[in-house]
């Protein structure tokens, strides 16, 4: 593996309880990506916390080893509302068509949604007249889902909340958890109560990030506090097996630079068995050697070359007298930005959508985030897009950019101006 040290005390692996050993990538200590810098705060000192993730040589499970407590990412103060995104509101709603047609959801249904956030998803549902309850820890999210009309509940998950759900009767048809696996914490139990909260003939969706694709894209940026854990399919069909649940389907989706969206049901039911397309890919991922630790060596030095090639561009243009600012401030750009040891001295300010983060400061690098009019006021000649995956996205609502001349760039892969 990478040359990075292994700390001598470390908690097992969170799915299969083995010994962690095998580091995967080190991105040094960093903040929480979504505690942003308050204006009166900008002198204080901020608390950063070790990026280190590992993967487990038996059920090849990468995760972070050190844990932040949940209750200081997932708050009333948390930044991410899902609904400033149009294209994921579309992915949402596309889902929605799909599930309610797939899986036959009526007004004798009940959609439970895990991690809810502002009700991008269910309000959706909502408008079908079809039952749904949101489970969601962070209370600023959970109110703006409940004036959209969408019944949410502020807690975490797992079989205590399970349990105290079943008791009122809130046993689920469909369990819906959209880039929520990779931020539990503890994961048994947070499968162990979807299994109890699940009805016996109900369906488990889970949509997150493709470790596959993260190695093969390098998007190391994908890593940060709120994700404990980066799955295969290989490493979600074994922690679900764990639990009695089967994983029956998958899509490959191109969302958040490529993820998978899993079809999971009680095992044992009559007729339930892995479809087509979960033999393939489950057979693509061992060729591509997701089940040899030596696949995952050498992951930390392009991460490493990554850094030098973005580093290298803003240097150039920097020398050259050209102003650069980003787009976004998602959690994967305060990771990208904080370990290449990116400030204000090559960006200038970014800009963000959401009313949520305006007026404050990116962590760690303290960089000023302003509403997207600000580009047009100071027409940079660079716009690094920091949440890449939504590039088509932005690159159309900024086209305005390209009309003095200013160019967009994307850092993953690797830096590429478009």
């Amino acid at each position: 593996m990478n040359s990075a040290p292994v700390p001598s005390s470390l908690p097992p692996c969170r799915s299969c309880g083995a010994a962690l050993t095998h580091t995967f990538v080190d991105l040094g200590p960093q903040p929480l990506c979504q505690k942003h810098v308050e204006p009166h705060e900008i002198s204080l000192p901020e608390r950063f916390y070790p990026l280190h993730a590992f993967v487990c040589d038996n059920c090849f499970l990468v995760q972070l080893a050190h844990e932040v407590p949940p209750d200081e990412i997932f708050n009333d103060q948390y930044a991410y509302f899902s609904s400033f995104s149009d294209s994921w509101l579309a992915h949402a709603k596309a889902y929605v068509d799909m599930a309610t047609t797939r899986f036959d959801l009526g007004a004798a249904s009940k959609v439970v949604e895990l991690a809810s956030n502002d009700g991008y998803l269910l309000r959706w549902f909502v408008d079908k007249h079809i039952p749904v309850l949101g489970v969601e820890p962070s209370g600023n999210t959970a109110q703006a889902a409940i004036r959209r009309g969408v019944p949410t509940v502020v807690r975490f998950f797992g079989t205590n909340t399970a349990s105290e759900l079943r008791a009122e009767g809130q046993s689920a048809d469909l369990i819906v958890g959209n880039n929520v696996l990779a931020h539990v914490p503890d994961l048994n139990d947070f499968i162990a109560g979807m299994k109890l909260l699940l009805k016996p003939g109900g369906t488990i969706t889970m949509e997150f990030p493709h470790l596959l694709r993260l190695m093969q894209d390098n998007q190391f940026d994908t890593i940060y506090h709120e994700h404990w854990s980066y799955f295969s399919l290989v490493s979600v069909q074994s922690a679900f097996a764990r639990h009695g649940l089967i994983v029956h389907d998958v899509d490959e989706l191109p969302t958040h630079g490529g993820s998978l969206r899993i079809y999971a049901a009680h095992a044992g039911l009559a007729n339930l068995v892995a479809s087509n397309r979960v033999r393939k890919l489950l057979d693509r991922e061992i060729s591509a050697g997701l089940k040899d630790l030596n696949t995952y060596a050498g992951f930390g030095e392009r991460v490493m070359e990554t850094k030098r090639k973005l580093l290298s561009f803003l240097i150039e243009a920097k020398r050259a007298g050209k102003h650069i600012v980003g787009y976004g401030a998602p959690g994967k750009g305060n990771t990208l930005l904080n370990y290449c040891g990116i400030r204000t001295d090559f960006i200038d300010y970014t800009v963000d959508r959401s009313p949520h983060k305006q007026g404050r400061f990116l962590p760690g690098t303290r960089i000023p985030i302003h509403g997207p009019e600000r580009i047009a006021e100071t027409k940079p000649d660079y716009v690094l897009i920091l949440p890449w995956n939504l590039k088509d996205e932005i690159s159309q609502q900024m086209a305005h950019v390209r009309s003095w001349g200013g160019k967009f760039v994307v850092p993953i892969p690797q830096v590429t101006v478009l």
